[in-house]
């Protein structure tokens, strides 16, 4: 029997939104749709405003990785790139130390696309920049499906190497962490997870992130002493009455999640506060690996569905 299939057709994005300003930034910052911007490029959005003040200029959507807590600046063209917006991004990227700048267009000219390339490869770390064209299509009468699709984005190994070894030689121990995130993130990758984490970097946790600025979820080893952990991280001025509340409202019934296995773990002394799971388990056995990888990832997963939505009713 004969399959039908309906045609795949290119739908003229001025079809869509008459004006980059009026129409496409507010779609745009919806709630769905800054998701999925985010879930193309590996990070978890949160709008802070439109039209935010840089200097002399306006970024269309200002936004907060909320992984990190830093800015993330998008910039929108409903047509092929050009030189004036390109300026605009570099304005922006001068103006705040830690940034991920997103240029979402109709159609990249390959110039803009190497200077983005060439941008990512000479700034640190701290900044990023990330090419986006937009597009949509649809079948018959269906209604329109827009679609991101990457055109620039910060080589994260090479970024990864190079904040290792700014300050000098790696040592073996800090060469060790950065291949034990390196083989965690490929695990998820390969198995599947809603999960995203951040850049593995040579240090002795990965973070995740959590739905909320100032709060995340953190993979920890210990090569010293033997364990890995998974942790709820809550990181801001406020972080003890935060912990409070949640440890006043979700003790008990998180008990009855986790078992006496969850940890509660103000911190009096320190900024911050963390619950958290640990295993002990010898770290440096490469053997062990794959099964250490699958009790962080179902450990990280269970904590998120339970802390996310009640993280973010505080």
């Amino acid at each position: 029997m004969d399959k039908q299939f309906g045609k795949l057709e290119k739908v003229d994005l001025r079809e869509l939104w008459n004006g980059e300003a009026s129409d496409f930034t507010p779609w745009l910052a919806q709630g769905e749709n800054i998701a999925e911007l985010g879930d193309t490029i590996g990070m978890e959005l949160e709008v802070q405003e439109q039209e935010s003040r840089i200097g002399v200029f306006r970024a269309d959507i200002l936004c907060k990785d909320v992984m990190t807590d830093y800015f993330v600046l998008i910039e929108n063209q409903l047509e092929r790139t050009d030189h004036t917006h390109l300026g605009q991004l570099m304005t922006y990227a001068a103006g705040l130390e830690a940034v991920t700048i997103i240029w979402i267009a109709k159609t990249f000219a390959e110039e803009h696309r190497a200077a983005l390339d060439w941008l990512n490869n000479v700034t640190d770390e701290s900044i990023n920049f990330f090419g986006i064209e937009i597009e949509a299509y649809k079948i018959g009468d269906s209604l329109p499906a827009p679609n991101f699709n990457i055109v620039a984005k910060p080589n994260d190994w090479t970024r990864s190497v190079k904040v290792s070894t700014t300050s000098g030689k790696i040592t073996d121990t800090r060469q060790f962490q950065l291949e034990y995130w390196i083989a965690l993130k490929k695990y998820l990758d390969d198995s599947g997870t809603f999960l995203k984490s951040a850049k593995p970097y040579p240090q002795h946790w990965l973070s995740f992130s959590l739905g909320k600025s100032n709060f995340n979820l953190s993979a920890t080893c210990s090569v010293r002493d033997s364990f890995i952990r998974v942790e709820v991280n809550i990181n801001e001025v406020g972080s003890k009455n935060r912990f409070n509340m949640l440890k006043t409202r979700y003790e008990i019934d998180a008990k009855n999640q986790f078992g006496e296995e969850l940890t509660w773990n103000e911190l009096p002394n320190a900024k911050y506060s963390m619950i958290y799971i640990k295993k002990d388990t010898d770290v440096k056995d490469r053997g062990q690996w794959k099964e250490q990888h699958e009790w962080l990832k179902q450990m990280l997963e269970k904590l998120d569905k339970y802390f996310r939505p009640k993280i973010k009713d505080l």
